[in-house]
């Protein structure tokens, strides 16, 4: 660090520059490649070898059942692991920086509690699918059994946007970082990232995602306890931070271009009370208390928080990849795993934007407005504090949560290609090795599609930023009829169908009026702006959930949930799905705890911390350590159980594996939980 950097101030290394990168990457291409290609390919080593070892010492069988589903064994950390690993896009550690570097606090906050409590309350349908279909394999599948073929084919088509929307992101996020910290070609990165994760989802499925989502969860949280404690304990403090983000705001246009530039004619513009519009994070802040960074009365923040829960429903609840991995999970976990993973999650959009999101702006750094929609304020302050180790760890940090969230992607359109199109209308006949071989194949195809996806996105020129806040227009009026799938027994298939395409065109419509409305013309920047998207992300989900609820109670179902329970193996493979495991008064139990919990941690944390914050204002700096030391403890904490957990539940397991290598004798397999052994 530039011994002229301060807090509060621009260091004189950066004066004058328009951007912070400048299109000068601080690290070698070679990284970037080396990231992509070898660091892929050790993973994919690494994680097939423990697949085998727990198929040959483990007791475990290679088939299309735990291919797909892990054999419905999963317990409750390594669920709460996967979770988080599959939650945690390029956006969850780019666009969540850049929503503080626009809004302040309000916007670290807003993104991790608007995008966790759809995993909280997933707990809920993760419990009821153990209870009512304890043998399925797929979302669509449940469905198709309850509200047959046309319903069917449109929820399938729902998943597949929700599977290529998160794709998007995640190629879109990575493949600018990986640009801005290595001079790696966007197209190149985008092509692949993938390659690393296709080879270990092809060798393992759906367990060798969810071993290798534990070590990128692992890492994640390692590097993200050192950037929160570089800012707040080593490097600085929240009383420097506080002092610094109250300095920044006050700056008026004309010191902001003194000390931003060394050319007064230089012609940038910066943000103001009066102008939206600007270059550089200096000056106060539009629509905020007092124009300060450091208030949760904040209308801009609120308006993308009410969009961040919207669109993040859709794709949680309409992701097959979640669906998955509750259906992986022993009945006694499912619940716990979603409950523990939502919480864990929260603190890395909020512990690693209130640091290094809020530290980009105290330190001043010459972020340009296009940086930060691209994701790329955490790589600048890393990079500023660390150097080139700051952009090494930034770029593993996102390298891990592509891979990640990419194989979780991939297993789950795999899993709906093999059992809801082919084994349903191609090949009903189809043996467990037919759908093993589809599923492989599947996962192959898509990664490399991948890649076009990725370079077609960045030829129309869209933003993380833009496609995050755009999901929820396009996939949000499916999540209230899945919902009233599991939960409702008079919820309508020809209301769902209904509900979900009406919902999804009005909202198209209402957004596009919307951006014609404000701007008075409509193109890729104005479809972006925060009230559009509020509009479409509004009608999508309200609209679709008014639509399927009014055609039930006029048309009821009267569903018997006996069609789901009868759901049949494809395989003889009965791992997993013990009577005393699914004892119902084990389950009701379960049921009465996650809804409890998860309708209740909803409400803290949507409503009532963010109601007792509103009184404060602008807070003042004892309040601003308060928030800074909750973000900090929460960290260490999350980082600590996300990690430790895992093992410790699977230490027998794992005890075996090594004894099998060693040539000892092995314990017998832990025998099947009795009603009362099961009981939570």
């Amino acid at each position: 660090m530039s011994s002229s950097c301060g807090l509060g101030t621009v260091c004189t290394e950066y004066m004058g520059k328009d951007s912070f990168f400048g299109g000068k990457a601080p690290l070698d291409e070679f990284v970037g490649y080396f990231l992509c290609i070898f660091a892929g390919l050790l993973f994919s080593v690494i994680t097939t070898i423990l697949v085998h070892l727990d198929y040959k010492y483990a007791g475990s069988n290679f088939n299309s059942e735990q291919f797909n589903t892990a054999g419905r064994t999963v317990k409750t950390g390594l669920t709460a692991s996967v979770i988080v690993s599959q939650w945690t896009w390029a956006a969850t550690l780019l666009q969540s920086s850049n929503v503080a570097w626009n809004y302040g606090v309000s916007g670290p906050f807003w993104y991790a509690s608007g995008a966790s409590i759809q995993v909280l309350l997933f707990g809920i349908i993760a419990i009821e699918i153990k209870n009512k279909a304890p043998k399925a394999h797929t979302m669509c599948e449940l469905v198709k059994v309850r509200w047959g073929k046309t319903a069917h084919m449109t929820f399938l088509t729902f998943s597949f946007l929700a599977s290529i929307i998160v794709t998007s992101m995640l190629l879109l996020g990575g493949a600018a970082t990986m640009n801005a910290l290595t001079g790696m070609s966007t197209i190149w990165a985008g092509f692949l990232i993938p390659w690393g994760v296709m080879i270990y989802t092809v060798a393992g499925g759906l367990k060798a995602t969810f071993m290798a989502s534990y070590i990128h969860t692992a890492i994640i949280m390692i590097i993200l306890v050192v950037f929160v404690y570089t800012i707040y304990v080593k490097a600085y403090s929240s009383d420097l931070i506080y002092d610094a983000l109250q300095t920044v705001s006050k700056y008026t246009d004309d010191e902001c271009d003194a000390l931003f530039s060394t050319d007064m004619t230089a012609g940038n513009t910066f943000r103001d009370s009066d102008d939206a519009a600007f270059t550089y994070a200096c000056g106060a802040v539009a629509d905020n208390k007092g124009g300060s960074y450091l208030t949760m009365v904040s209308l801009q923040g609120f308006i993308f928080g009410v969009i961040n829960v919207i669109g993040n429903f859709g794709t949680v609840f309409v992701d097959q990849s979640y669906w998955q991995s509750a259906i992986a999970a022993t009945p006694q976990s499912a619940h716990k795993g979603y409950l523990l993973g939502g919480l864990c999650w929260f603190t890395i959009p909020f512990a690693l934007a209130t640091s290094l999101g809020l530290a980009g702006i105290a330190l001043m750094l010459p972020i340009s407005a296009a940086e930060a929609g691209a994701g790329l304020v955490p790589p600048a302050v890393a990079t500023h504090l660390y150097g080139q180790s700051g952009a090494l760890m930034i770029s593993i940090m996102l390298f891990m949560a592509i891979v990640s969230t990419g194989s979780a992607e991939a297993i789950a359109v795999s899993s709906l290609v093999s059992y809801d199109i082919y084994r349903e209308y191609i090949n009903p006949e189809a043996t467990g090795k037919d759908i093993l071989k589809v599923s492989q194949g599947v996962i192959v195809v898509f990664c490399i599609m991948m890649g076009f996806l990725s370079w077609i996105l960045n030829e129309i020129g869209l933003s993380l930023g833009w496609v995050y806040l755009f999901m929820g227009i396009v996939i949000g009026s499916a999540v209230i009829p899945l919902w009233n799938m599991m939960m409702w027994d008079k919820a309508s298939p020809t209301g769902a169908v209904v509900a979900a395409w009406v919902g999804q065109m009005c909202a198209i419509i209402v957004w596009i009026i919307t951006a014609a409305a404000e701007t008075g013309e409509v193109s890729v920047a104005t479809l972006g702006g925060n009230y559009p998207m509020l509009a479409g992300n509004l009608v999508a989900i309200l609209l679709s959930g008014f639509i399927h609820i009014c055609w039930s109670l006029a048309s009821p179902q009267n569903y018997d949930w006996q069609s789901m329970k009868d759901i049949k193996l494809i395989e003889d493979d009965q791992s997993g799905l013990g009577e005393a495991l699914y004892d119902p008064a084990v389950l009701k139990e379960a049921y009465n705890w996650i809804f409890k919990w998860g309708i209740g941690l909803t409400i803290l944390i949507v409503v009532i911390w963010p109601a007792l914050s509103v009184p404060e204002g602008v807070f003042t700096k004892s309040y601003f350590a308060f928030w800074v030391f909750i973000s900090v403890i929460w960290g260490f904490v999350a980082a600590t159980t996300i990690i430790v957990l895992p093992i410790y539940e699977s230490w027998d397991a794992i005890q075996n594996v090594i004894d099998g290598i060693m040539g000892r004798e092995r314990k017998p397999p832990v025998k099947e939980a009795s009603s009362n052994e099961a009981a939570l």
